[in-house]
């Protein structure tokens, strides 16, 4: 299965400007920054995290810690999907207990990895509250799963894929939509 060149929905300057204002919502509710533990969910959603963190350090004045959590090993889908290298949970220094964690992930779509982001977090420790901060929220929810912070609704069909594609990773940063095709 393959797909074809797609078209951009948000380009650098759009995409930027969601991740401002989600690191202002994720301040607002909070009441600050205070308590605060941003997890990233591999791939991108760990280098969101740590943009995040950036944003908000900026605003509060201090830095805000960012842990990676690797959800792989806590999917009910294993079996359906390609294998992949492990990335290490890094939690930071004194831990999830009592504090408020964002978990923070590139698309929401069916709902299954943030499940599984739960499932893992519940093996590490307590936190206060999980919050979800994701950049695109595709729809077609297979589970009661809902984000807190949203940088973009983006409806699509089951036929269509969302590429996030970030500097860090790719070069640039940008957010794609396409057909996918049967091969």
């Amino acid at each position: 299965m393959g797909s074809t060149q797609g078209r951009m929905v948000l380009d650098e300057g759009d995409l930027s400007r969601a991740l401002t204002r989600i690191a202002h919502q994720i301040l607002e509710r909070n009441k600050g920054s205070s308590g605060l533990l941003l997890l990233g969910i591999p791939t991108r959603g760990v280098q969101l995290a740590n943009r995040l963190a950036d944003l908000i350090s900026r605003i509060e004045g201090f830095d805000i810690p960012v842990g990676t959590l690797d959800v792989t090993l806590h999917r009910d889908d294993l079996r359906l999907r390609p294998s992949r290298t492990l990335t290490p949970t890094l939690i930071p220094v004194g831990g999830l207990e009592g504090r408020i964690v964002v978990l923070v992930d590139d698309v929401l779509f069916s709902g299954r990895t943030i499940r599984a982001a739960l499932d893992a977090i519940g093996d590490i420790g307590r936190p206060s509250a999980v919050q979800l901060a994701v950049l695109i929220d595709r729809g077609h929810r297979q589970l009661p799963i809902r984000a807190d912070y949203v940088g973009k609704n983006l409806p699509t069909a089951m036929h269509e894929a969302v590429k996030v594609s970030l500097n860090e990773i790719d070069g640039e940063d940008r957010v794609t939509i396409s057909e996918v095709s049967g091969e």
